[in-house]
């Protein structure tokens, strides 16, 4: 039986992996070993790691790897604490093969631990072209990893002319799409309106009104705008006075300059039209997406899932820059009187027709199924 090991590092992390680690979980070939590190431990980041153990999953290990201050120098160090930790972990558990997601400083971290121990490296979501830091990690990732989880053809095609053996690359689709599917193809109904409320502050707002759901992080290679950033776009909902979800900022370097944004928007501004969330289970997002008029901010969710939905999107900025996207999104810079347009542009546009750019809802089967018959060599060899 294969030792599969996982590692989750944030919430986007979970929800990026979470149908792949249900599918292994349950292989008669496979057995799970989970890993939960980074911001999934801390509270202000929404505790990622209870929703994952309500989900059923037992963690093997933690890494506290996060040294805060969101900065460009934390982030670094971060990653050289979690690249002190993990070889300890790999070392006690000795999987068979780590299986890390897409493009954040943990999966750095975690790549460069497996391939210096000698441990094959499989590697989900590369291949894809976006802006900010995340484009060079991906594709580092991709350089070190033996196993490669593309999540359409064109990003395969990519991973395959950076010198990848085409026999490691397999097409499986995005395992977030999974998640997707399968709330689609249940009721899609709407979350727990008590949970709603007691998790989040801000206005109390009826869901079954139109509303806005907003997701804006930092842009690591803009380190210092973020304020500004911000501040633009809740400008902009302030003038709209829309109902909104809004999610606080994750752990990348900025995201202080995010949330002091925030801060100094609800000290100033009557926000009685939107309600604030550190973290939401992963379901519970996507059924919120699935009743959103509009999704607006930089999350690569409004892509990638929104497409499957036919989400109207509006994407600010150059975090998202380049990524493979459907007619669902339109594209604004950090400008209140663009993003105003835009989002009044969808809401009168309504839902647009589904594109599956990003899988079919089957990606966590194939992966699982993948995993427990390939062959691999840790000694890699560029192929042109």
């Amino acid at each position: 039986m294969r030792k599969v090991c996982v590692v989750v590092g944030s919430r986007a992390n979970y929800g990026s992996i979470k149908s792949a680690m249900r599918a292994i979980q349950a292989h008669p070939d496979l057995e799970l070993q989970l890993v939960v590190g980074a911001s999934a431990l801390l509270d202000r980041f929404g505790s990622v790691v209870e929703v994952i153990e309500a989900d059923g999953f037992k963690p093997d290990a933690r890494v506290h790897m996060i040294i805060e201050g969101e900065t460009p120098a934390t982030m670094a160090k971060s990653t050289g604490l979690g690249l002190l930790e993990l070889p300890t972990i790999f070392d006690r558990l000795k999987p068979d093969v780590v299986l890390t997601v897409g493009d954040r400083f943990e999966t750095m971290a975690t790549a460069i631990a497996a391939v210096y121990m000698n441990i094959p490296l499989a590697h989900t979501m590369g291949g894809e072209v976006t802006g900010t830091i995340d484009e060079s990690v991906r594709h580092a990732v991709t350089k070190l990893a033996h196993i490669h989880f593309p999540a359409n053809r064109s990003a395969a095609e990519r991973i395959i002319r950076m010198g990848e053996d085409p026999a490691t690359v397999h097409v499986v689709g995005c395992p977030r799409i999974d998640l997707i599917a399968e709330v689609v193809s249940n009721d899609g109904r709407l979350p727990e309106r008590a949970w709603l409320e007691y998790e989040g502050v801000g206005g109390h707002i009826n869901l079954d009104e139109p509303f806005l759901l907003v997701a804006q992080y930092p842009v690591t290679t803009e380190y210092g705008q973020g304020e500004h950033q911000i501040t633009e776009t809740l400008m902009a909902l302030h003038e709209l006075q829309v109902p909104t979800v809004m999610l606080w900022p994750n752990v990348d370097a900025g995201a202080e300059d995010i949330a002091r944004g925030m801060r100094k928007f609800r000290e100033h501004y009557r926000h009685d039209y939107i309600r604030f969330y550190k973290n939401f289970p992963v379901e519970t997002f996507i059924r919120l997406m699935m009743r959103s008029a509009c999704m607006v901010g930089n999350s690569s969710s409004a892509i990638r899932e929104g497409a499957f939905l036919g989400l109207p999107a509006v994407n600010i900025g150059t975090r998202q820059m380049g990524r493979e996207r459907g007619s669902n999104v339109i594209d604004v810079d950090y400008d209140r009187e663009q993003i105003i347009e835009a989002i009044q542009r969808q809401l009168d546009h309504g839902r647009y027709p589904s594109e599956h750019i990003y899988g079919d809802g089957h990606a966590g089967e194939r992966i699982a199924d993948i995993l427990s018959t390939c062959s691999w060599e840790v000694q890699k060899r560029m192929t042109y």
